[in-house]
């Protein structure tokens, strides 16, 4: 009979079997899986959030015109050649002064380097048809919400200026940053960039006939290395050069651009006056409101690991250090790596608290250590080898892929609960029945019989996500990670359930039970009869009559329900709606957006107010604004727009106020504190600066650094909500858009609302006879 039983066991109640008889084999791959574990969690990437932006190619050209020109002659151009591109989602052309940018956006999983090497194709072709001197090139591997660390050269001795600055920022930091792996690029702003300046005198081309053009070309021709082959010379070959590379003004002043009509040379210099100035900018920087500073911003390359680029990244600033000018310091303005330790630390704070109390309640209602202790010990080790498949499928640790372990931790547990309670329930049979079976016997049946029920139900569970794995753009890349991490972690439970914790409840009775107090309390206990369980008793006693007064009033309980239900439909329908969870970074990204036209020195003035005002706060500990755009691809700003970065000091240093609950000291302690903050709120401290800042011919914008970088990559607009107006003639369209800014400024909710200026801008046009 015993072999007929043995030979309709499933695969499940074999697996069970075979990892009771080796428990000691299955003990040791376990232990080998951890191991194997931790060096995930060592190695896996971190971020605060999963990179939500999509597969996206910048083509950027530069060309010295206005924004009409450049609209019509050069992005307008590239966007046709792009229509019918495979795979592209969207294109979106921006242009300014002097710059044209073409965001090509490819549909979701497409592979970064396949887009660009797409774009280039497509590029090729229509290169050789715009006008001359338009210089194109497309931008680094790498998005706006790859801005993971900026910084500023502070010089306290005021040995250096802005202009030497800047040049040690292009020439020296930013090379040695861009080295670093991982870096796409390390964007320059602030300060005056080095330029040789030739002015020319008309009175003096004019009287010796030369037009401007040539003096261009004498210029260009002048400024060249050149070679003349080789010469043979006493047995030797010598290379010959022409070194004309200039280096100094004089250099400059030198060239000769024509000669009289005695043949005596006309230089540079006769017909011009050349010296060192500063390159037009195009955008500017501010530090704390005392004026403008150099910066620089690292760029991460797509797909990488925001922490270790951001360590590598301080390493380097660290290893240079000694070789920056005496006097000059690097000061850091935004640094998202403590977003992401924090956010981190929390939620393994959070796991850990949360398997605890779980612990807790399982010892509380079991009431016997040995049956507790299984079900225990599968929570962490099922969250710490769910890390090894995260790893494999390039899931970054992030806040939704421990999301997505810390929902699960409850029903980890659910298979070796029903497991013990199984076993529990056989023991005490068993006990009552004199014991007369072998007790590991009786453990084993009792594993077996629930087995497969457990080992499925936890499967199922873990397919229930199955249909976040269908969506697709940036909901699957929000959801997917939490999706992927809830089901690795029950798949390894459900495993955990048929391999390892059977072998670990053979393992606790190696030891013969009973032999003594101590063993039967550590690997047995007592085993109470349901009606006399401790906790079950008192559950009794309280699920009893309501159990009870619910069957003699079936009609009533179930009107009841009809009405509660109905009474949350108001307030459903009142529940506000957002995509992306609420994440507080710790800084605020200030963006007040001015009217178009505004001139530079205008821009640098309007900053600097600002930044002095935000300063003035005692929250905040610094304020680095930026007017118009880096010098990357990666920013489009013009000088009208300004974003102006906010780093708080921690909240424990932030000025205590007076709140009505304040009498009662008391409660300020503790786990209390959370819910009674003795300061203001993020929320009360935004719209006191605010209400600060309402300069006139400004409109102020409100967000952090990386929801703005998304909302930016996503829509194209600068806020969260916007309204976009299509047409073909651009002053009806801006038309719209100020009357739409006149109709929703007082709709319930609204802070600010600005409608671009499409068609503004001052212009001093030339129309040739």
């Amino acid at each position: 009979m015993s072999n007929y039983i043995e030979q309709k066991e499933g695969l499940i109640e074999k697996l069970i079997g075979f990892s009771a008889r080796n428990k000691y084999l299955v003990v040791t791959l376990v232990a080998a899986s951890l191991v194997a574990a931790i060096w995930s969690i060592q190695n896996i990437p971190l971020d605060a959030i999963p990179d939500l932006s999509d597969t996206q190619v910048i083509i950027y050209s530069r060309w010295d015109r206005s924004p009409d020109i450049i609209e019509d002659q050069v992005t307008y151009p590239i966007v046709s050649a792009l229509f019918g591109a495979p795979d592209v989602k969207a294109i979106r052309g921006f242009s300014d002064f002097g710059f044209s940018y073409v965001y090509v956006i490819f549909k979701d999983g497409t592979d970064i380097y396949w887009a660009r090497s797409r774009v280039l194709e497509y590029l090729n072709k229509i290169i050789p048809q715009l006008p001359q001197g338009v210089k194109t090139e497309l931008g680094p591997d790498a998005t706006g919400v790859g801005w993971v660390f900026q910084y500023v050269l502070v010089d306290k001795t005021g040995k250096h200026d802005l202009q030497q600055l800047r040049s040690f920022q292009d020439w020296y930091l930013r090379y040695h940053l861009q080295s670093v792996p991982g870096v796409a690029e390390v964007a320059s702003l602030g300060g005056f960039v080095k330029q040789y300046q030739i002015t020319a005198d008309p009175n003096k081309l004019l009287v010796y006939k030369i037009p401007l053009t040539k003096l261009i070309d004498a210029v260009r021709e002048g400024n060249e290395e050149t070679g003349g082959g080789l010469v043979d010379f006493s047995g030797a070959e010598y290379m010959v050069r022409g070194h004309g590379l200039v280096k100094s003004i004089k250099d400059l002043e030198d060239i000769v651009v024509s000669t009289d009509q005695n043949g005596t040379p006309i230089l540079v210099k006769n017909v011009s006056n050349v010296g060192i100035g500063p390159a037009l900018r195009r955008g500017l920087s501010d530090l704390d409101g005392q004026g403008d500073v150099v910066g620089g911003t690292v760029v991460m390359r797509f797909g990488e690991n925001a922490l270790n680029v951001i360590n590598r990244v301080k390493a380097k600033l660290k290893e240079i250090e000694p070789s920056l000018p005496p006097g000059v310091e690097i000061k850091v303005t935004y640094d998202r790596s403590e977003l992401i330790l924090r956010a981190i630390e929390n939620l393994k704070h959070q796991l850990t608290e949360e398997m605890i109390i779980v612990s807790l309640v399982i010892l509380l209602f079991l009431w016997n250590f040995p049956s507790a202790f299984i079900p225990i010990i599968t929570i962490p080790i099922a969250v710490i080898l769910s890390f090894i498949p995260m790893l494999g499928m390039k899931l970054t640790s992030n806040i939704m892929s421990l999301a997505g372990i810390a929902i699960s931790i409850g029903v980890l547990v659910d298979g070796a609960i029903v497991q013990m309670e199984n076993v529990y329930k056989h023991l005490e049979y068993w006990e009552a029945g004199g014991r007369k079976e072998d007790y590991r016997q009786v453990c084993l049946k009792a594993l077996k019989e629930v087995g497969p029920a457990v080992f499925f139900s936890l499967l199922v569970i873990a397919v229930s996500f199955l249909p976040i794995f269908t969506l697709v753009d940036q909901e699957g890349r929000l959801f997917k990670p939490l999706a992927w991490s809830k089901t690795f972690a029950m798949a390894i439970s459900a495993l955990l359930v048929i391999t390892f914790n059977p072998a670990l409840r053979m393992l606790l009775l190696r030891v013969k039970p009973f032999s003594s107090k101590i063993v039967n309390a550590l690997l047995v206990g007592k085993y109470y009869p349901e009606e006399k369980h401790p906790v079950s008793r008192v559950l009794f006693r309280l699920y009893e009559p309501v159990c009870r007064f619910v069957l003699e009033y079936p009609k009533q309980i179930f009107i009841g329900a009809v009405i509660l239900f109905l009474a949350t439909i108001p307030v459903y329908l009142k529940l506000g709606s957002e995509f992306m969870p609420p994440l507080w970074e710790g800084s605020i990204l200030y963006m007040p957006i001015t009217m178009p036209g505004i001139s530079a020195p205008e821009a640098g003035k309007l900053l600097r107010t600002q930044d002095a005002l935000i300063k003035s706060f005692p929250e905040v500990k610094s304020v680095w604004g930026k007017a118009g755009r880096m010098d990357s691809s990666t920013d489009p700003a013009p000088l009208s727009m300004m974003e102006t970065t906010i780093l708080l000091k921690p909240e424990d240093q932030w000025p205590k106020i007076h709140r009505w609950y304040s009498s009662f000291p008391q409660l300020l302690q503790g786990p209390f504190k959370s819910f009674w903050p003795d300061h203001i709120s993020h929320q009360e401290l935004i719209d006191q600066i605010d209400a600060t800042l309402q300069i006139p011919g400004s409109t102020n914008a409100w967000t952090m650094p990386i929801k703005n970088r998304i909302d930016m990559l996503s829509t194209g607009i600068r806020t969260p909500i916007g309204i976009k107006i299509l047409g073909s003639d651009i002053n009806e369209i801006e038309r719209i858009g100020t009357e739409i800014q006149n109709i929703i400024k007082d709709v319930p909710g609204t802070r600010s609302v600005y409608a671009e200026r499409t068609a503004g801008g001052y212009f001093l046009d030339f129309d040739y006879d």
